[in-house]
């Protein structure tokens, strides 16, 4: 029998990496993990989830504070040190950042600082000269900023998700290109910190992997922040005009223009997979994702992968669940577990947060599942009114033979923390009608639930 340097290989040392190796260890395999980028800890903590969610808070409390006098509260005049708020998030990243850097070198399994490349269906060879082999690999490379498929863009010159993160001082005015989670995100963190934002985006309503009804209502609000938004374009070009860089785009059959101070390219991410030397061994690739069966098993039987570098989702607690499920099948072949993606959830950080749970309607209607839907607003909800916070509203999908719970939407306050009363109870199979049953406290956010559960339990007979 062939002996290797490794029972397993982690080529990529982010969250899914990372919940592999940890895994993989407890198993009592010999692991390595090999991590190339110039820093340690993954796209969530680095450049993604914590620093993007540390800026979004900073911009909601400097929000709450403007708007203080609809309780009463006097507060003169609310302004924000973009330096200091810049460099807390700096802080609390870097907390986290030494933290994973400590679980990666704490000894549990040997961490290489390298870039690695196939040269065989067990070996990698490091960009320090050095290689090795092993009897199973995971990679988990993440993702990087997708190209920008405006032919001018490059030489206009603009800012990314990356560039955002490191800003020393606010443009006065921006184009964001995007409609999706990082591009409203940054959308309205830039626009409550004064900054004058346009946003183009291509599909006919923002975050288009939500039903139409809470991104059109996103939008309603953005505009009344003092965002504009452009749905439903086709761009065409960036250009220059003096000092400013602009797009042109189409609407409506109708050619338009914007410019601004900067751009803010937010049009997705592509798989970290180019230099890996995966068509050399066998390992197919679509578009660069890397193809995986339900157990993350790739086209080549002892490699496995997890994370953005495979998808379908490039959420972080799937990137884990995906590791976990690797490192597991490898170190049990006889015990084999599945990936599954009945309770995939989808939060978005803006103000008012959305968050989804199981299917949408969208997703319902595409894949001819019946349903019966009900939504109740937050407008005419108790709590809801005590906060101001009244846009947006719940959804409940459910089956209309079984009153079983098919998925959620919400689009409100605090959506991403009210989203998990519907995890947990799709988690447990539960139906509209348990759901309706069970004791809400009052006044919360959470027992608008109750509401669209009721009007759905009245409609479904009891099984």
């Amino acid at each position: 029998m062939k002996q290797f340097d490794y029972d397993l290989a982690v080529v990529g040392g982010g969250s899914g990496g990372y919940a592999a190796a940890r895994t993989a260890a407890a198993s009592g395999l010999k692991v390595a993990v090999v991590e190339g980028g110039n820093e340690v800890g993954g796209l969530c903590i680095l450049r993604g989830c914590m620093p993007t969610k540390a800026l979004l808070h900073a911009a909601d409390v400097l929000h709450l504070c403007r708007k203080a006098s609809t309780w009463g509260l006097q507060i003169a005049k609310a302004e924000f040190d973009f330096t200091k708020v810049m460099a807390r998030k700096d802080q609390v990243i870097r907390e986290f950042a030494n933290y994973r850097q400590q679980q990666l070198s704490g000894g549990k399994f040997q961490f290489i600082r390298a870039n690695a490349r196939f040269t065989d269906p067990h070996s990698l060879s490091l960009d320090t000269g050095q290689s090795f082999t092993a009897k199973h690999f995971v990679l988990s490379t993440g993702s990087s900023i997708a190209p920008s498929p405006l032919p001018h863009l490059n030489e206009v010159g603009f800012i990314d998700s990356d560039d955002a993160l490191e800003l020393t001082r606010l443009p006065k005015s921006l184009i964001v290109l995007g409609g999706g989670a990082v591009a409203v995100e940054f959308a309205q963190f830039f626009q409550r910190m004064d900054v004058e934002v346009t946003l183009v985006q291509r599909s006919e309503h923002l975050v288009r992997d939500f039903d139409s009804d809470a991104g059109i209502e996103l939008a309603k609000v953005f505009q009344r922040e003092g965002m504009k938004v452009f749905s439903d374009t086709r761009l065409l070009d960036a250009y220059t005009d003096g000092k400013l860089k602009g797009v042109t785009f189409q609407q409506d059959h109708h050619p338009r223009k914007v410019s601004a101070e900067e751009i803010f390219f937010g049009l997705g991410r592509i798989p970290n997979t180019a230099r890996l030397n995966l068509e050399g061994i066998g390992v197919a690739t679509d578009y660069g994702r890397i193809i995986t069966n339900p157990q993350m098993q790739t086209t080549v039987p002892h490699i496995y992968a997890a994370g953005d570098c495979t998808g379908p989702y490039e959420i972080v607690h799937i990137a884990i669940q995906q590791g976990e499920i690797a490192a597991h099948n490898i170190a049990h072949p006889h015990k084999k577990k599945t990936i599954d993606y009945r309770l995939i959830t989808s939060v978005v950080f803006t103000d008012p947060q959305l968050a989804t749970v199981g299917l949408t309607e969208q997703e319902a209607r595409a894949k001819c599942i019946p349903y019966l839907v009900a939504t109740y607003p937050f407008n005419d909800h108790g709590k809801s009114l005590l906060m101001d916070a009244t846009d947006g509203f719940v959804k409940l999908l459910a089956s209309p033979e079984t009153g079983e719970l098919l998925g959620g939407g919400c689009i409100g306050p605090n959506g991403g923390e009210l989203i998990h009363e519907i995890i947990a109870a799709m988690h447990k199979n539960m139906t509209v009608h348990e759901l309706a049953s069970m004791p809400h406290y009052h006044p919360t956010l959470a027992e608008i639930w109750t509401y669209p559960a009721e009007e759905l339990a009245e409609k479904i007979p009891v099984a």
